[in-house]
């Protein structure tokens, strides 16, 4: 079997700010759980988050992890569906968005493509992916970057607030 069809850990961040965000999360993560193959499913709290360099009404945000045997390339295609079935637009950078799918790790491999850079690229300056991607995986390394709970004490005050709802 080749390395891409091995089975590997993925973190998916997870975000809404128009509709019923909600609602959105709820769905997207019972879509990627119900994928065929998934498995050792978990998923952080969920957050309200202020917009980060951008406009527009508070985000909702988590964390979900699962085991799969996907290529990296066939689940951000996978994710990039589940956008579009949300009616996810891309008017312009950062506009407020129905679903937002961010592709972040998958266990500690590092890929540079023009379609996919893995970890995520700008994850280690986000509070809304560090906050839940640190109560799903505590002792989680970023390779390249560090320790998810010390990276998250190091960034200034994102307007980030864990709330009681769950996935």
């Amino acid at each position: 079997m080749s390395r891409d069809r091995c089975v590997r850990r993925a973190y998916v961040g997870l975000g809404a700010n128009l509709g019923d965000p909600l609602d959105s999360l709820r769905r997207a993560a019972a879509a990627l759980r119900a994928r065929a193959g998934v498995s050792g499913w978990a998923a952080s709290p969920i957050y309200r988050t202020r917009p980060l360099d951008a406009d527009g009404p508070d985000y909702l945000n988590a964390v979900v992890a699962f085991d799969t045997a996907e290529t990296p390339q066939s689940l951000l295609h996978a994710l990039q569906a589940l956008e579009r079935a949300h009616g996810r637009q891309r008017p312009y950078r950062n506009a407020p968005r129905t679903l937002d799918l961010d592709l972040l790790l998958i266990d500690a491999l590092q890929l540079e493509q023009p379609e996919l850079v893995l970890p995520h690229p700008r994850m280690h300056e986000r509070a809304f992916v560090l906050a839940p991607l640190a109560d799903l995986a505590p002792g989680l390394v970023i390779p390249g970057r560090g320790d998810v709970r010390l990276l998250l004490t190091s960034l200034p005050d994102q307007g980030i607030e864990r709330l009681d709802d769950s996935l």
